[in-house]
């Protein structure tokens, strides 16, 4: 008799809660960690870079490009509205072919955007995809690569000033 009534007190182990939640723990665990395995695999952060050794190389080549635009005297003013980018550039009175503007995005390679620029009316100009109203580092050089000047665009503002670090 006693057994009989022991046994309608006990309930079976899946109507108690404390199993439930001791499983839920590590399975909770289990779904973070695939759903942080499908962030990882779907987006690149693009920051490590695969010739990291020579990019480190090619350091003092920049700098000696910059240097060459601070020798010629070499400035810039960029504007940027919606698709169409244009370029005044300064300190040179010949008309340079083949420009190249490099809009690169601060975090993510995937985003840059190399835009040819062509000679009008002593104004260089060319077409871009949008930048999503995202900052942006300008690099401008020649097709020869000798020198090149850098400015920094918010995104927002129609112009951008560029000129040779220093």
């Amino acid at each position: 008799m006693r057994d009989e009534r022991l046994s309608s007190l006990v309930r079976p182990w899946y109507r108690e809660p404390w199993p439930w939640f001791l499983m839920s723990l590590p399975a909770i665990a289990i779904v973070a960690g695939v759903a942080t395995l499908v962030i990882a695999l779907a987006t690149d952060d693009g920051l490590v870079a695969d010739d990291y050794y020579k990019q480190g190389l090619a350091v003092n080549q920049v700098l000696r490009r910059e240097a060459r635009a601070r020798e010629l005297g070499l400035s810039a003013s960029a504007s940027l509205a919606g698709a169409e980018v244009s370029v005044a550039l300064r300190g040179t009175t010949e008309t340079l072919p083949g420009l190249r503007l490099r809009l690169v995005h601060p975090t993510r390679s995937g985003r840059d955007q190399a835009v040819p620029l062509r000679a009008a009316e002593g104004v260089y100009q060319g077409s871009m995809t949008s930048a999503n109203g995202e900052p942006r580092l300008l690099v401008l050089e020649d097709a020869a690569a000798t020198w090149r000047l850098t400015g920094s665009w918010n995104g927002r503002d129609g112009t951008a000033e560029l000129r040779a670090e220093r």
